[in-house]
């Protein structure tokens, strides 16, 4: 054992975040800590390393273990640069590296025993050397670097310039970097694009020490842990599996525990009206008898009724108009930021209830892209048609559409004035700003409460197209289910940036990687997408799985990407046109069917089975109708395949 958690107590006013809480950290083991936003998930971690006192219990470490602890938010001071910075971490090496060196040139003119002393030297130093990697350790710098989503170029980048998200992948660098024996992560994904969470992820299951992570990313999750450390409501409990295997477990218990509260209550109801209906004989024995009953009654341990404190979001979305099936038609699209190019000649549509994630790494577009589609960025060429009926809500993660001077009562008031104090009030008590919360200034509020705010802004516009830009930041994953099963529900269109991949997982029904300066499209989720990923990038963005040495391919690449593209276009196409026939061809068995089944009605009436002609007329387009049917179930199947 590691760590041992004994009987934590912590309380915040009258509020009571930690009930004595108790649990342990094996050597190796990967943990998660859960629980709603506020639960006390990033309170225990301080409390485990110091940072913040304890009421009660104890934090009990093996003897000469050494700790890591990634905070949320970092504020790096730092005026060397990415480079410097991390290869700090490796100084001991690099002093011992130094030694070494020296004691080469000393050798060289030492005799006798002198010479003897410093062979030894050298001889321990370079054992010691190569036990801590030092050979490797430039390239283990710089692995971890490209791992975490910095380009080389990157590298010597000042830590004083980079922004609060780069300042923390850096200071989670400098911790892998460090390895010490446990490592505790907050929300270590926050900050990182899909490909760095997925080298993170291999990089902590190959880890040799123990590792504590608060995270909301149940794929993640899924695939790191092996013990899950709840907080609810007070209570740590502890569970062993992943988070699915946790969830599962989580529903299964409290069912548990459902089902024997209203077996006791049950029981106390049973014994309340034996005791009434005895004491309503007005008989001495059968008196004797209830006070019995009583006393066996008192004696009852009463089990509290499982409860969920209102904690997740209550979304519900529908669209006010129903949209044309064509909701975006995006032609030629391409923009640049001085010499860098984000994306060229981009070619895409949205169809009615579509929802579609857009993915890539940092810095490739997402965001612009969405931006230039609502408006708030113009493109450098191309066109972007809204369809018939379109009515835009836009869900921006940086909150700029929500106004910092006001209150969250008069930022749904002011945008919506149709709607009285009762209604707003009701709406954010959805949203959970119950109270004063409502009065607070938006500028006030965090990163997850202006999300909050957006969200409900979002449901009460009615629109049927949503373009969200990262929806899923700052929400625990209770929320996160909220919001999915409204997607899902929802019977607008949907055009999302996330890298959220459980979150994909569960509400695309399409996927644009942005990849190579173009989009790869895949028509599933991300389960489908990880399995079509290198087949399709390698055809529709050869350039983005090549090196930069043989990505000059000239005017022939060029036309060969374009060959590419349109050969992508063709087969969307193809793929429309399957739809649509899939849906005629249903639409027409449909109708077959209930003919069929009309024409059995009538042949049981006496005005029709006496009436030889009619009888005749009516076998004859049953046979018919068989026969057409027959061909339609085949090319269903087909189209179906």
């Amino acid at each position: 054992m590691i760590l041992a958690c004994n009987h934590i107590q912590k309380a915040f006013g009258t509020d009571e975040i930690i009930r004595d809480g108790s649990f342990h950290i094996e050597e190796r083991e990967k943990a998660a800590i859960v629980g709603v936003n506020g639960a006390g998930k990033s309170t225990l971690l301080k409390i485990i390393m110091g940072e913040e006192p304890a009421d009660g219990g104890e934090i009990i470490f093996a003897k000469g273990i050494t700790t890591g602890y990634l905070a949320q938010h970092q504020d790096l001071t730092d005026e060397h640069t990415i480079y410097e910075a991390m290869l700090s971490v490796k100084q001991d090496i690099i002093d011992m590296e130094k030694r070494i060196r020296q004691i080469e040139q000393d050798m060289k003119t030492a005799q006798g025993q002198k010479l003897e002393d410093l062979m030894g030297s050298y001889a321990r130093l370079n054992h010691e050397f190569e036990l801590n990697n030092g050979y490797a350790y430039e390239s283990e710098v710089t692995g971890v670097l490209k791992g975490l989503g910095f380009a080389e170029e990157e590298f010597g980048k000042r830590i004083s310039t980079l922004s609060g998200g780069q300042k923390t992948r850096v200071s989670l660098g400098k911790l892998l970097l460090a390895k010490p024996d446990i490592i505790f992560l907050d929300e270590p994904t926050n900050h990182l694009d899909l490909n760095s969470i997925a080298w993170l992820e291999t990089f902590l299951i190959n880890y040799p020490g123990s590792v504590v992570i608060v995270a909301h990313d149940r794929y993640f999750l899924n695939r790191v842990v092996t013990k899950v450390i709840e907080i609810d409501q007070g209570n740590v409990t502890t569970f062993t599996g992943n988070y699915s295997a946790y969830a599962e477990k989580k529903a299964q218990l409290r069912d548990i525990q459902m089902k024997a509260y209203l077996n006791q209550q049950q029981e106390i109801r049973h014994q309340e009206e034996v005791i009434a209906k005895l004491r309503s004989f007005n008989r001495e024995k059968s008196i004797k008898r209830a006070e019995s009953r009583e006393k066996m009654l008192a004696k009852i341990d009463v089990m509290d009724k499982p409860h969920e404190v209102k904690t997740a979001m209550d979304i519900r979305l529908e669209p006010q108009v129903v949209s044309g099936n064509d909701v975006l038609t995006v032609t030629g699209l391409s923009k640049a930021f001085g010499s860098q190019r984000l994306f060229s000649d981009v070619d895409f549509e949205l169809k009615r209830g579509e929802r579609l994630a857009v993915i890539g790494n940092n810095g490739t577009g997402k965001t612009t892209l969405l931006k230039i589609i609502t408006g708030m960025l113009f493109a450098d060429s191309g066109e972007i048609t809204v369809g018939s009926k379109v009515h835009i809500g836009y869900y921006d993660q940086e909150h700029q559409v929500l106004h910092m001077e006001k209150t969250v009562f008069d930022e749904l008031h002011d945008t919506y004035p149709d709607l009285n104090n009762t209604q707003i009030r009701n709406v954010l008590a959805a949203f959970l700003f119950t109270g004063d919360d409502v009065f607070k200034r938006i500028g006030d509020l965090s990163g997850g409460e202006r999300g909050r705010v957006s969200l409900a802004k979002l449901m009460l516009s009615k629109a049927n197209l949503l373009i969200l830009d990262e929806p899923t930041n700052h929400l625990d994953i209770v929320s996160k289910e909220i919001l999915e099963h409204a997607l899902c529900s929802y019977t607008g269109t949907v055009l999302y940036v996330s890298h959220d991949r459980y979150f994909i997982n569960q509400t695309a029904t399409r996927i644009l990687e942005l990849t190579g300066s173009t989009f790869v499209n895949y028509i599933g989720n991300y389960d489908y997408y990880l399995e079509k990923k290198e087949e399709l990038t390698a055809i529709y963005a050869p350039a983005a799985s090549l090196d930069k040495s043989s990505a000059a391919a000239g005017t022939s690449a060029d036309e060969g990407a374009k060959a590419d593209w349109k050969a992508m276009k063709e087969a969307q196409a193809k793929e429309r046109k399957r739809q649509n026939d899939l849906k005629k061809t249903e639409d027409e068995i449909q109708k077959l069917e209930a003919r069929d089944g009309e024409i059995d009605s009538l042949l049981t009436e006496e005005e029709v089975f006496t009436n030889v002609s009619r009888l005749l007329e009516l076998n004859n387009e049953k046979t018919e109708i068989a026969a057409r049917l027959e061909v339609l179930y085949e090319r269903w199947e087909a189209l179906a395949e």
